[in-house]
């Protein structure tokens, strides 16, 4: 399980589902977890930073969708807003921008509108707000 945190920050979530691959018992299992923390294998706070840093500097995921990911791995809302503060305002705006006019110019739509709607259809599913998108979309046009 050491080699396993190693690789890469997990979650404690991730770390109890490895465990089903074990046939171990309940005190085995929550004795090896307590030793991943205190010699600090484990880290949730750890694990969300850089989860949230991957997720928007590699993936270019928005806030919502790194949020719900999140939740789906079990961390704190109180550990999801720390974390949250990895994302500079001034790149996730530039974020916004760059993969706005990079998917506006591969529309084939005659129309703008339509280039337009499906952009921002494009980036709220990637996980950006809509209020941003549109503000955004202003100094664009």
């Amino acid at each position: 399980m050491v080699n396993y945190c190693v690789y890469q920050d997990r979650c404690h979530k991730e770390v109890e589902q490895k465990f089903w691959d074990f046939l171990l018992i309940q005190e085995a299992k929550d004795e090896i977890i307590l030793y991943l923390i205190k010699e600090n294998y484990l880290n949730e706070e750890r694990f969300a930073r850089s989860f949230v840093r991957g997720k928007f500097y590699q993936k270019h995921w928005g806030r919502n969708k790194i949020i719900g990911q999140l939740k789906f791995k079990g961390i704190t809302p109180k550990l999801i807003q720390k974390a949250m503060d990895e994302i500079d305002e001034e790149d996730y705006e530039a974020s916004i921008k760059k993969l706005y006019l990079q998917y506006y110019k591969l529309q084939k739509d005659a129309k703008d509108h339509m280039k337009h709607q499906k952009t921002t259809r494009y980036l709220i599913s990637k996980g950006y707000e809509y209020e941003i998108i549109s503000r955004l979309r202003q100094d664009l046009l």
